[in-house]
């Protein structure tokens, strides 16, 4: 009687063991300009030791919203990156079990510097002239 009490509890253990392998945490957020509208296709990278891949990338969507899930616990850095915007980080963002961490950002327009280089190749010999 005592091998069936010891293959139920094992067999249990066998099915909730995915559950709780599954349950790890997430960062997730919207992203704002200064004026409150919000902006999508912002890349948000979020970084840590804790990562096998040491960094998780999504972009925000339509409505600016972001999430980044199956996180392992740890020390996290995230970064939002958009062009014409300065990059915002936050730094010591701690995940752990299956919290998570709601994280919006307002990003600044920044000044946009532009390098146009014009490449010409300039002619210096002429036709003879025809003679006639």
């Amino acid at each position: 009687m005592l091998r069936i009490g010891e293959t139920l509890a094992i067999f249990g253990f066998a099915l909730l063991l995915p559950v709780v392998a599954s349950a790890q945490a997430a960062i997730s957020g919207v992203v704002r300009d200064t004026s409150g509208a919000v902006l999508p296709g912002v890349t948000v990278e979020a970084t840590s030791p804790a990562l096998i891949e040491k960094v998780r990338v999504t972009v925000t969507d339509g409505t600016g919203q972001y999430a980044i899930e199956n996180l392992r616990p740890g020390t996290y850095a995230v970064t939002y990156t958009l062009p014409g915007f300065a990059v915002v980080r936050r730094d010591e963002v701690q995940l752990q079990g299956t919290f998570n961490a709601r994280i919006s950002a307002d990003l600044q327009v920044s000044s946009l510097e532009e390098t146009i280089t014009v490449r010409h190749r300039w002619s210096t010999s002429r036709a003879p002239a025809s003679s006639g």
